[in-house]
């Protein structure tokens, strides 16, 4: 088919990869970090001024890296708001992230609608701090001025999407990125604008949702620009996954996400009903807790990093010697429990030792992880595999737990900027489809990330065992607050 290019506007920079559009053989890449914001140094760190990410992308396709290049699929940070005016200049910086001055307005939207039900029933999520539709409401009651400006509402992606193409007077998003909004229900495909006047206080336009295989438009030069999506949605089409397949991401929080052919409506809200960028869905339960707990644990044992820790799990055995730990260190969210915090569970002299408490945290982060992953199988998503992401999955206290915790095939990558990759997968799809080559049900095969795989064997049976140790602890202290 040709050449096509990925580009991945993160929080902190952009990549760009450049593949071969048949199978997704890497040929080259460029890197550039975002330049230091204004706004975030005057003591506002979720305020960016979105010329940044063009700058950023311009640096990092420096060098004539998208020279032969025939389209180009964009991936982008998740939850970062773009209010334009009717002249479609910023009305203020773009709302990035998970914005703390938000989390009243969440409350307040929540209470506004009816409570978390009726807001999991409308749009498949109940709104939290990073949603754009949160921010709404934070810039209607903080900022009214600039939310009486704002006339017309974009994502990252999106508005990247629509500088490459000129700015024109079609602006378009994609089911992923839609779906992230607090707007936009992946159950049925079509925005509540009655929701962002709900939140806004007054109806805005909103650009127009197109298909994974689209192309928002091409470039005065004819290069084609697919539809773009979020960075979760990108990750997950670069690595491939399919039915069957869920993606556990180890960060500071952590998630767990899988494919499921149905949108799902979760009453306590627990799951996120995202839409992947393939045409199906991509449910989402999120943990605050993963390597914030481990980082705590080696600090609390004058450890200098990860790997000193998990080599001091290595010394330990499965069930820590009776020790838990409830990784709920900053609340939590799987269970829903905001207010709480950590607890150590199963003193005893003998499992007092430093081995063993090392042990319980990688226990207790990967427990929490598999509860997430109950709740997708209690609504019914097949895993059979799991696919393990973050610096942490690289750790041998991690991969000796991981498939007996989860009862599932753990596949490890070998690190990548799969959003880059996924980006330029959507591009190529595109390419495709408008040469007539490829199907727009069907996207481009390409080959998969290079991988360990690790099986749950003999294990699996204590793998158990030391899950009912969690739980019957966690129902000991937190009765009842864990439902699927």
């Amino acid at each position: 088919m040709g050449i096509v290019a990925g580009l991945d506007s993160a929080p902190d920079f952009t990549r760009i990869v450049v593949c071969d559009a048949d199978s997704g053989t890497v040929l080259k890449q460029g890197y550039a970090p975002h330049p230091v914001d204004h706004a975030q140094g005057a003591g506002r760190p979720s305020d960016v001024d979105p010329q940044n990410w063009l700058l950023s992308l311009g640096e990092a396709a420096g060098g004539g890296l998208l020279e032969g290049v025939q389209a180009i699929g964009v991936s982008a940070q998740a939850n970062a708001l773009v209010p334009l005016d009717s002249q479609g200049n910023t009305v203020r910086p773009a709302m990035v992230g998970a914005d703390k001055r938000t989390q009243v307005a969440a409350a307040d939207l929540i209470d506004a609608l009816g409570g978390r039900e009726a807001w999991a029933q409308a749009v498949g999520s109940v709104p939290q701090a990073a949603h754009p539709v949160t921010k709404l409401r934070w810039l209607a009651r903080t900022e009214p001025e600039n939310a009486a400006r704002t006339a017309v509402l974009l994502q990252a992606h999106d508005w990247l999407v629509w500088q490459l193409l000129g700015r024109p007077g079609r602006r378009t998003t994609d089911r992923g990125g839609a779906s992230g909004t607090g707007y936009w229900a992946a159950a049925t495909g079509n925005y509540r604008a009655d929701l962002v006047e709900l939140a806004l206080g007054h109806q805005t336009m909103l650009p127009e949702v197109i298909g994974p295989a689209d192309a928002a438009g091409a470039t005065p030069e004819g290069l084609l620009i697919s539809a773009g999506t979020g960075e979760t949605m990108a990750a997950a089409f670069g690595l491939g996954i399919g039915l069957g397949d869920a993606v556990v991401s180890l960060g500071a929080s952590g998630s767990v996400m899988a494919v499921h052919p149905e949108a799902l409506y979760d009453p306590y809200g627990m799951i996120t009903a995202l839409a992947d960028a393939t045409g199906m869905h991509l449910p989402v339960v999120t943990t605050l807790n993963a390597v914030r707990a481990l980082r705590g644990t080696a600090e609390l044992l004058g450890l200098p990093d990860l790997e000193s820790l998990s080599d001091l799990a290595m010394k330990s055995t499965p069930g820590s010697h009776g020790l838990v730990l409830l990784p709920y260190l900053e609340g939590e969210r799987t269970p829903n429990l905001p207010h709480t915090a950590g607890t150590l569970s199963g003193l005893r002299r003998e499992s007092m030792k430093p081995e063993h408490l090392a042990r319980a945290a990688f226990e207790g982060m990967l427990c929490g992880l598999a509860d997430a992953l109950d709740v997708m199988r209690g609504r019914g998503v097949e895993v059979r595999r799991v696919f393990l992401l973050g610096q942490a999955a690289e750790l041998p206290a991690v991969q000796a737990a991981a498939p007996s915790l989860f009862g599932a095939q753990v596949v490890v990558p070998q690190p990548a900027d799969y959003a880059a990759i996924g980006a330029a997968r959507q591009a190529a799809w595109a390419l495709g489809v408008s040469q007539g080559v490829l199907d727009p049900r069907t996207p481009p095969v390409w080959q998969g990330p290079v991988a360990q795989v690790l099986e749950p064997g003999d294990d699996l049976a204590v793998g158990q065992a030391v899950r009912q140790q969690f739980v019957s602890v966690r129902e000991q202290t937190h009765p009842g607050a864990f439902r699927i």
